[in-house]
């Protein structure tokens, strides 16, 4: 029994070379050493096993899960859905308004911020009044901005300095009428955000709210056409969304070629070429120019070439 014990022993016991140098013992022979390699894949296989519950398994939550604090967090395209007119809110000078005062002639760029934000929202408001500046149409011309704070606790005081400051960085004439940032109660806020799918969550500890980042193109009418995220936005695609959230009534004759070549992707916020469309539009214009060339060489036909080798011999001595 006791050298069955030394024998299983040597299995992991550390022991010295002929030079005096740490080294391991030799496995065991014999049942005592089949034992003994059985245990140390039984470690080996519970260590992988440990390994990949630290980062797959029941240790972290599946890819599906929301992180806690985040549950409410989200953006739900609710395209070609109404928006509700009647919400009452507040404009950077405190007066009570109503949301459909801004609609009716224009298509409206929609931000959902809050003021005192003190990082990301800044970035989206950033974002937009820079892409704004790279847009040849104009605020408060060609379509509005209306950006609202979902804090039922900002207070038009906030909304006007926002709107000095970036009226400002947008530095074109007439911005301030076609600008607007309001603040309202919290039913109107939930009314808003709940028909536009704009998902967010306050954080009591940190007094803040976490929230994700999108803007909305609306239509004249009030309904949602299109859906920007992130915190920078192309002009290109700002553009043509205008254009078609207006029902071609702003924009040129190149707009609207593009627009039949490009087609706004809901999943990924942006205009792609449509292939088909593109190679038809291509063969239209060589048939076109071809067509054109052949007028050319009709009209002049042969008699105009004679004339004119006539006429150089005229002048030849």
């Amino acid at each position: 029994m006791s050298s069955g014990l030394n024998n299983s022993a040597k299995c992991f016991a550390a022991t010295k070379d002929g030079r005096g140098r740490p080294s391991l013992q030799k496995w065991g022979s014999g049942g005592n050493g089949v034992l003994a390699r059985a245990l140390f894949m039984t470690i080996a296989l519970g260590a992988t096993a440990l390994g990949q519950s630290m980062t797959n398994g029941i240790m972290s939550p599946p890819s599906n899960i929301k992180p806690a604090g985040l549950n409410d967090v989200d953006i739900v395209q609710n395209l070609n859905q109404q928006i509700p007119m009647d919400l009452s809110f507040r404009d950077e000078t405190g007066k009570q308004v109503r949301l459909g005062d801004y609609f009716g002639k224009k298509p409206v760029i929609l931000s959902l911020v809050y003021y005192r934000c003190p990082m990301l929202c800044s970035e989206v408001m950033a974002g937009l009044s820079g892409s704004l500046k790279a847009l040849k149409f104009d605020v408060g011309k060609e379509f509005d901005v209306i950006t609202v704070s979902f804090d039922p606790k900002d207070t038009p005081e906030a909304a006007t300095k926002k709107k000095a400051d970036y009226v400002k960085r947008y530095g074109r004439p007439g911005a301030a009428d076609g600008w607007h940032f309001l603040t309202g109660p919290q039913d109107s806020i939930t009314s808003l955000t709940k028909a536009v799918g704009f998902g967010y969550q306050y954080d009591p500890k940190s007094g803040q709210f976490s929230h994700a980042t999108a803007i909305m193109i609306v239509t004249p009418e009030g309904k949602l056409a299109q859906y920007y995220y992130g915190v920078e936005y192309p002009p290109k695609d700002l553009r043509l969304g205008l254009i078609q959230a207006s029902q071609n009534k702003i924009g040129t004759l190149a707009d609207q070629v593009l627009l039949y070549c490009y087609h706004y992707d809901p999943t990924t916020g942006k205009y792609g070429a449509i292939i088909s469309r593109v190679i038809q539009l291509s063969g239209g214009a060589t048939v076109l120019g071809l067509g054109l060339f052949l007028i050319i060489l009709f009209r002049r036909g042969p008699q105009n070439d004679h004339k004119e080798l006539n006429r150089s011999h005229t002048y030849v001595r």
